[in-house]
């Protein structure tokens, strides 16, 4: 029987928002969308406002008239550019850790990682909401493969300390969870694993520049030492205004996943202007300050304004507010309802979130005035008057 691809994919269907054409990039967070003129953006990772950035952008042009647009090779062999390893150290510093490891993008960062540490004998943990390119590298390595309940510390010990968890034990988890936006519980995942031998993982890709006072990330918003985490994992494609993942550690293990990693191996390298846009973009993190606390005064602002509007965002404290409204097709009349009214918010059905629990998905950033959360909150009270109240 063939499946009907237009049905799947009604991409002329006047309420289908998803592959949109971003046209140009305003001021603020302002966007020109073909077909739709300007909107005000909520669905950007741009967690510090980082894109356009001078500083960022002169440093990618100056790489590209260095070394051109491209590596033309793989790292091992003809691809790596001393601007990766400025790249790389500058990593290694900013997590306080020995070494660094960059990946052309965070999916491969995750799955690869994960697959070349554990095997066939070896067991690996992760929680039941992490990001799907974590349950893709622990599928992929053979290691038996356990889910623990999401946040629940109890069942995670449960799982690290049964007889069936044999070999070594990987424990891998979100440190902001990106549909839901909460934090994991990192002080008794830390404490669990060295209890009983477990290394941990922590993939980063929403927490760096939103966590912590000075936007260093997860260790900083608990107050714990560097060492807490085993392999520390990041993008440079949120907060961080490029493209590509990392991995970040010892020394040892940076060099081995160098050697060990398929996606490392047979990826070709950063392009020099992503690579330096990256290098300089986590100098502007730790110059201007501001920035962070500006986002997470920004969260605060929104998170009362929805509270006030009796509207259930979660658990989450960062700056993902996922907005439930629960079946698919109310969600999906939200975000058309928003969409054409100039606000570039994202519905997420199942199965990307559990059923019952579909929503709009907004993201909060340092770009953003409270004028423009004003915006986004009247036009999400106006669509529930017209869309969930009349369903």
């Amino acid at each position: 029987m063939t499946r009907n691809l237009k049905t799947l994919w009604p991409i002329d269907d006047p309420n289908y928002f998803y592959l949109q054409a971003i046209e140009e990039y305003g001021a603020g967070c302002h966007v020109k969308v073909n077909g739709r003129g300007e909107m005000l953006m909520m669905g950007s990772y741009s967690y510090l406002g980082l894109n356009g950035h001078p500083r960022i952008n002169q440093s990618a042009q100056a790489a590209i008239d260095r070394y051109g647009t491209g590596t033309h090779g793989v790292r091992l062999l003809s691809g790596t550019l001393e601007v990766h390893r400025q790249l790389e150290a500058r990593i290694a510093a900013f997590k306080q850790v020995e070494a660094a490891l960059t990946f052309s993008s965070g999916y491969f960062a995750n799955f690869s990682t994960i697959a070349c540490l554990v095997g066939r004998h070896d067991t690996v943990i992760c929680d039941k909401l992490d990001h799907a390119s974590i349950v893709d590298g622990c599928r992929l390595s053979q290691a038996r493969f356990v889910r623990f309940h999401h946040n629940d510390m109890e069942h995670l010990e449960r799982c690290i300390t049964s007889p069936e968890a044999t070999g070594r034990k990987l424990v891998v988890v979100d440190a902001v969870f990106s549909m839901d936006g909460d934090i994991i519980n990192l002080p008794e995942v830390s404490r669990l694993c060295r209890k009983h031998g477990a290394w941990l993982m922590v993939d980063e890709a929403h927490s760096i520049g939103v966590l912590g006072k000075t936007g260093h990330g997860i260790e900083e918003h608990f107050g714990l030492a560097p060492d807490c985490i085993d392999i520390k994992m990041g993008t440079l494609s949120k907060t961080i205004p490029s493209v590509g993942g990392y991995i970040a550690g010892t020394r040892e293990l940076c060099r081995y996943v160098s050697h060990e990693s398929r996606a490392f191996i047979y990826s070709a390298a950063l392009p020099p202007p992503a690579a330096a846009a990256a290098l300089a973009a986590f100098d502007v993190i730790e110059d201007e300050p501001e920035r962070v606390a500006r986002l997470h005064d920004n969260v605060a602002y929104f998170a009362a304004r929805l509270t006030s509007a009796g509207l259930s965002f979660l658990d989450s404290t960062t700056a993902i507010f996922p907005i439930i409204f629960g079946e698919d097709y109310r969600a999906w009349d939200m975000g058309t309802y928003c969409q054409m009214h100039n606000v570039y918010i994202q519905a997420i059905p199942y199965p990307i979130v559990p059923k019952g629990t579909a929503r709009l998905r907004a993201a909060v950033t340092a770009a953003h005035s409270h004028a423009d959360l004003d915006v986004c909150m009247a036009v999400i009270q106006d669509a529930i008057k017209h869309v969930v109240a009349r369903a």
